[in-house]
């Protein structure tokens, strides 16, 4: 099974050393994925059968707005301590706060729902700048491409597993119970952050961060780099907030009871539908290893666009239970594609010395107009209904294709010519 993934991603025939990187990024960004299994796999369901409405769980995607001022605090990240042991001490916090919530009514969404969750969105993007700062660290740019279909693999893989998982459970076990469990788990996996090799930076890069980003960001080239950063994964963040609601609510009509329901949920759009994904991310990691990062920049990130009407449809046109099902897998594999792509070029323009205040300043910024655009979903959902607003969000995706001709310089990659 290994050897045909290393096949997959075209590195059959790499030095063992970069396989080895390869199994660190696996380990590193499973752990990152599963903080957002539950934010995005878990909690929606889990609010939404607990009586809170369309308008609240898209306005909680707010308390997310951590992952787009994470670059402000990155620095203390970058000058002190291991960043094995940032994500330790995160990875606890997080655990803590999964064991509160379920004694938390939810169903108000009063001001203790809204402080776990945004103690666990903080703790999350926190542990996000060490992972990606390690990982831009670890990798060569030969192996961005591979890098980052493993990257975006793992991080699926976690949301299989852990957001998967837990609603598949949701069926038979109490939701208390499954709380715990999933404590524990964050609790290993913290611990799991500690068998990776310590990658060293140099102590003049810790003491001068600040040159390096200035000298990195301190031209007008940063202004259309930072528009299309902005935009590019605008469509994704406006549907995501609203597809597991689409699906509890589309549902009930096809699997009236609750049991089957979240059986449905959890095997489709959850489980199956993110192994999807991972196939997307390798195939994504392929392709930028054979066309490099430009081409899939612009080509994989439109396959997930188009994606979106894909539910448009279910809704406009009645589609039912097989309809649902093509749509969520036809999401789910461009999703992995336009991810693989995506992550690449933004560890591609980053300078691996400085990389943790670059790498957070970039992801913080492109998710910001993300988590302000989510926290309205809710609003749009209910006011334009679920296929109107599937399709505005396709829309949202296009100005940043407008930009590529002023970003494909800070590029560094070239395509392969095997």
């Amino acid at each position: 099974m290994r050897e045909l993934m290393w096949k997959c991603l075209g590195v059959s025939r790499a030095a063992p050393e970069t396989k080895n990187k390869l199994g660190v990024v696996a380990l590193l960004y499973f752990i990152q994925g599963a903080p957002a299994a539950i934010l995005w796999e878990v909690l929606p369901v889990y609010f939404r059968l607990h009586g809170v409405s369309l308008r609240a769980i898209g306005g909680l995607r707010l308390l997310e707005l951590p992952y787009s001022l994470k670059v402000i605090w990155s620095p203390l990240v970058h000058r002190h301590g291991d960043r094995r042991m940032w994500v330790l001490g995160c990875m606890l916090g997080i655990a803590a706060v999964l064991l509160a919530l379920p004694w938390v009514d939810v169903a108000g969404v009063g001001l203790l729902v809204l402080v776990l969750v945004l103690a666990f969105t903080t703790l999350s993007a926190t542990q996000d700048v060490a992972i990606d700062s390690y990982s831009v660290g670890l990798i060569a740019r030969e192996e961005e491409g591979p890098a980052n279909g493993v990257r975006a693999s793992a991080y699926r893989v976690a949301l299989v597993f852990v957001g998967g998982g837990l609603v598949f459970l949701a069926a038979a076990l109490h939701w208390s119970l499954l709380f715990n469990l999933a404590g524990a788990l964050f609790i290993a996996l913290g611990l799991c952050a500690l068998l990776i090799p310590r990658l060293h930076l140099p102590e003049e890069a810790r003491q001068h961060w600040w040159q390096g980003f200035i000298g990195w960001a301190g031209t007008w080239r940063v202004i259309p780099l930072v528009a299309f950063v902005l935009t590019y994964k605008l469509g994704e963040f406006a549907i995501g907030p609203m597809v597991k609601p689409f699906w509890v609510d589309y549902g009930k009509s096809i699997w009236p009871l609750q049991e089957d329901l979240m059986f449905q949920i959890g095997l489709f759009p959850t489980s199956f539908g993110i192994v999807l994904s991972i196939a997307g991310a390798l195939a994504g990691g392929a392709f930028i290893t054979r066309y490099g990062i430009f081409h899939a920049v612009w080509l994989l990130g439109l396959l997930q666009a188009f994606s979106n009407l894909g539910y448009s449809a279910v809704e406009w046109l009645s589609l039912g239970r097989y309809g649902l099902y093509s749509a969520s897998m036809f999401e789910s594999f461009s999703g992995g594609l336009g991810t693989a792509a995506f992550l690449a070029f933004l560890m591609n323009i980053c300078q691996k010395e400085h990389a943790t205040v670059q790498y957070a300043f970039l992801s913080s910024i492109f998710s910001l107009t993300g988590r302000l655009i989510g926290g309205i979903s809710g609003l749009g959902a209910e006011h334009y209904g679920y296929g109107n607003y599937f399709a505005l969000t396709f829309l949202l995706s296009m100005p940043a294709y407008l930009l590529l001709p002023w970003v494909k310089p800070w590029i560094r990659e070239e395509p392969s010519q095997s």
